[in-house]
């Protein structure tokens, strides 16, 4: 192989990475986010009942409507979403997660994160990245088939609701997910 061959294989194969990233510059990327969200709001209200009373209350929502998530013994999950704020985008955010553990398969979910007090939302918006900790409360659907939602479950500062699931791997969890701010 001739010196020209390998330094055009070297920059070829440096460039690729590197135009794979974009840089947003006249992406649709956001408009395509809004209108997974959009479906996934949607969907939310067709499927989990209750959760029209939660968007209701809370003083924002953060829509993730896919999160994609894999794992033989390592594992690790990815997503993007908005938040919203009575019913209008103001912000894009990605959700990573990683695991360890005896753990194998793959599966995609929705879910939102129900801010219900001010303070809450105000936290989430000013930190450079956010993860999940003791504050949140897990909203499931009962037995009958209604969200647990009720008076108590209202003062919670943040309520996550996880649908739409479908995959192989049992059960999901939000435990160890950062939300960092992007621009797509």
């Amino acid at each position: 192989m001739s010196g020209f061959s390998r330094r055009t294989f070297v920059l070829s194969a440096a460039a690729l990475p590197l135009a794979a990233c974009g840089n947003g510059v006249n992406s649709r990327a956001s408009q395509r986010i809004d209108a997974r969200v959009d479906a996934a709001i949607n969907f939310m209200y067709d499927e989990v009942p209750g959760t029209d009373e939660l968007a209701f209350n809370a003083a924002g929502m953060l829509v993730m409507p896919l999160i994609t998530e894999a794992g033989f013994g390592f594992g690790g999950s990815y997503g993007r979403g908005a938040l919203r704020i009575n019913g209008a985008t103001v912000d894009y955010y990605s959700a990573i997660a990683g695991s360890f553990g005896l753990q194998i398969g793959a599966q995609q979910y929705a879910h939102t994160l129900f801010f219900m007090t001010e303070d809450a939302l105000s936290e989430f918006r000013r930190g450079a990245g956010w993860a999940i900790g003791a504050d949140v409360e897990y909203a499931v659907v009962s037995e009958g088939g209604n969200l647990g939602v009720d008076t108590t479950t209202l003062l919670d500062p943040v309520i996550a609701v996880i649908y739409g699931q479908a995959g192989l791997i049992a059960g999901a969890t939000l435990e160890g997910t950062r939300y960092s701010r992007i621009i797509p």
